[in-house]
């Protein structure tokens, strides 16, 4: 990892089903409220993003469904939920805004990924998403594997011999 480029950072977990299962409207940077063991967990990559969603309550902005396994050299007294729900640090407009868009436009927000920033900070990655129906994701399957083919059929005429 390189730390003299300006956006240096190490992805601790990435959710690869956001992209199949939704469509992504917006994005946005949000740090989380963690416990020392749970920061040690997720330098270690103890983390699952798949069932994962935001939402907010009153003024305040959670994480739901987001698994980080409890450290295994920890001390055996402090009891870790994996799946307890996390604090989302965000501006209040921001926080405002999404919860507009959520539940006038029927939006979800999905965490996309989590990673450390330059300066060691576990940020998280939040996307305003509309979800898929099945002919959709169908849709989409299918005009994935045609780009695919045309990419395969298209770099193998154009080989130079």
């Amino acid at each position: 990892m390189k730390t003299d480029s300006p956006d240096a950072r190490k992805v601790v977990a990435t959710n690869r089903r956001a992209s199949i299962k939704y469509d992504v409207i917006e994005s946005l940077e949000a740090g989380l409220v963690l416990t020392g063991p749970e920061v040690k967990s997720l330098r270690a990559g103890g983390c699952n993003l798949q069932d994962g969603f935001a939402r907010v309550d009153g003024e305040e902005a959670f994480l739901w469904n987001v698994h980080i396994s409890p450290y295994t050299q920890g001390s055996l007294h402090v009891v870790q939920e994996p799946l307890r729900k996390r604090k989302l640090l965000m501006n209040r407009k921001e926080i405002l805004k999404w919860m507009g868009k959520t539940t006038i436009k029927g939006l979800t927000i999905i965490p996309l990924e989590i990673y450390f920033n330059k300066q060691g900070k576990a940020k998280v990655r939040l996307a305003l998403a509309k979800g898929r129906r099945g002919p959709d994701e169908r849709a989409e399957i299918k005009r994935r594997t045609v780009n695919r083919e045309i990419q395969k059929e298209f770099s193998s005429r154009h080989k130079i011999k």
